[in-house]
């Protein structure tokens, strides 16, 4: 089963609020998920992003494979660079 860390899209029409999720990679993608890891609004100025850092390093630990998007925003919330640093063993 190939696990992915994705954006579940939420709100309304053109008010768009996503979920960061765990999901399996033949679910939909507003479809069912394992465990919902954070929030992102885009909306907002700057955008407003909530990440449980803690179950995030692990389930990238794991083997869960984020999308390009998720993982730009684990990069800039710093969750990449700790992720790494725990797999070198630093």
């Amino acid at each position: 089963m190939a696990v992915k860390i994705r954006l579940k899209r939420m709100g309304a029409k053109k008010a768009p609020f996503y979920r960061i999720v765990v999901a399996d990679s033949r679910s939909p993608r507003d479809g069912r998920f394992i465990e919902k890891i954070g929030t992102y609004n885009p909306l907002t100025t700057p955008a407003e992003v909530k990440i449980d850092e803690e179950s995030a390093l692990k389930w990238l630990n794991n083997g869960a494979i984020p999308t390009d998007t998720v993982k730009n925003l684990f990069s800039k919330a710093g969750i990449m660079e700790k992720f790494h640093n725990s797999k070198q063993g630093k």
